[in-house]
């Protein structure tokens, strides 16, 4: 049984980045954690702000990384510089740089809600910074095309305007990151390595409020400006990338390069999307098919199911939410449902809710299905009150179409792999506390890694759970 404190959360990872044949560690904290009943109408306006983010025409795609049970987004402390200072940057699988706010920055946030200290980058105090002029290669392959109004010698610049008029903006600089490599089995060393990422100077909306406010983002979308592809880009890797999130233990694996064991299957990605877009084909109730119109799975110009881990929950159009919600309810029709916070389905239930309610499973394109049980897709607020992770969408695309967006309520437990050199996605189930086998394609050598906890003591100092999250860097 999962207790809210666990379920709804936000990991903090204290992070690394690597230049050479080697591999990472991070640790990660909840961020919503031991707050009970009181985080469910921020989970819900997280995933809204997180919507309008996402739906939006922006410069560089947006995305996002987060797990439900463990997390609804990720932040990971990185120590940027020489001498080194800290710096937390939410981790994101859908946006496209490496951005930290800047000196001089023009209402960026001074404190955060989150309990953090924030900090402002500044380029000289740094004996190894150096800025990203407007005519260098790296420049004209971070927009895919030459820089418009370029003279020699001009900064790099950027914007991302965001879909409910939040921006930021700045331009790109080079410098170092710390972090600690994992040389082996479970065996780690420090080491640093250099990076271009965005040095933030202006905010604007949400992005300059103390809620949630972190010192900036660093994206693992498809992009060439994501950290994953300037690393792909130079060889250092291959454009693939997983993540294991433990519901139970709270540990987890965070990976860069080929997955060895377990194997995963895949489905295509729709091409030439920004998210990560797959093509679902049915959704089964105990194995059954569920009885929708045929039509509610055409892609057309909806571009299929969103998988999204920076999402918590999952969004359905009227035509899944309401058959599946009345399906799922059936053996249950003496329940009574109550709203909590005005929006969460809820009721009361003091047996096992995996013998009450049934599994759920989602098919997509190569027969790929993903499973989710009733203890995955129900919480519990309190002893005994379980509330309903499906969400009816209320979101549709420009041409009006509703759109199917699968968070993290449906991806907790599962090893996924991002195969962005096949365009790929795919998942299996996975004891995320365990290990995974990763294969080191330099030297041939497969590495054991495995999820860890942080002592006690740390909890105990900080209020909130930590725990450690294994980042795998697997060098080409």
């Amino acid at each position: 049984m999962v207790d809210l404190r666990w379920f709804l959360a936000v990991l903090v990872l204290w992070a690394a980045f690597v230049e050479g044949n080697n591999n990472l560690v991070f640790k990660v904290k909840h961020k919503y954690g031991g707050r009970g009943s009181s985080v469910l109408r921020e989970l819900r306006a997280h995933d809204s702000f997180r919507h309008r983010r996402m739906l939006a025409a922006v410069d560089f795609q947006l995305g996002g990384n987060g797990q439900p049970t463990d997390a609804a987004l990720y932040y990971t402390k990185l120590a940027i510089g020489t001498p080194s200072k800290n710096y937390y940057v939410q981790v994101d699988t859908g946006s496209d740089i490496l951005w930290v706010n800047c000196a001089g920055c023009y209402k960026c946030p001074k404190k955060s809600n989150l309990g953090i200290a924030l900090s402002l980058y500044d380029m000289k105090s740094s004996s190894t910074a150096k800025e990203v002029t407007c005519d260098q290669d790296f420049c004209t392959t971070m927009f895919n095309a030459p820089y418009s109004d370029c003279k020699v010698g001009m900064p790099c610049e950027y914007q991302i305007t965001y879909g409910d008029g939040s921006r930021t903006a700045g331009y790109f600089v080079q410098d170092y990151i710390h972090f600690d490599q994992v040389t082996g089995n479970l065996q780690t060393k420090s080491m640093n390595g250099s990076i271009a990422f965005g040095c933030s100077g202006q905010q604007s909306g949400e992005l300059g409020t103390s809620a949630e406010a972190v010192d900036g983002i660093i994206g693992f979308g498809q992009a060439n400006s994501s950290l994953i592809s300037q690393l792909a880009a130079s060889g250092k890797v291959k454009k693939i990338f997983s993540h294991c999130l433990d519901t139970e233990n709270s540990g987890g694996i965070f990976a860069i390069g080929q997955v060895v064991q377990p194997k995963v299957a895949t489905t295509p990605l729709v091409p030439d999307e920004p998210h990560y877009n797959v093509i679902m084909k049915s959704i089964e109730v105990d194995g059954a098919p569920l009885d929708i119109p045929t039509y509610t799975f055409d892609t057309g110009s909806s571009k299929g199911t969103i998988v999204d881990s920076g999402t918590t929950l999952a969004y359905l159009p009227d035509t899944i939410y309401d058959p599946l919600m009345n399906k799922m309810m059936s053996k249950q029709s003496s329940l009574k449902i109550h709203l909590v916070d005005e929006q969460f389905k809820c009721f009361y239930y003091n047996q096992n809710v995996d013998n009450g309610f049934p599994v759920i499973t989602f098919v997509f394109q190569n027969s790929l299905k993903l499973t989710v049980h009733p203890h995955e897709y129900l919480f519990e607020v309190q002893d005994g009150e379980w509330c309903i992770g499906w969400q009816n969408s209320g979101m549709q695309t420009k041409d009006g179409k509703e759109i199917t967006l699968l968070g993290d309520l449906v991806l907790s437990g599962k090893l996924v792999v991002y195969d962005l050199e096949n365009q790929t996605i795919g998942w299996t189930d996975h004891n995320c506390s365990s290990s995974i086998k990763v294969k080191d394609e330099s030297s041939g050598n497969v590495y054991t890694v495995g999820a860890h906890d942080i002592s006690s003591a740390n909890a105990q100092n900080t209020g909130n759970l930590f725990m450690l999250l294994i980042f795998i860097l697997l060098m080409m």
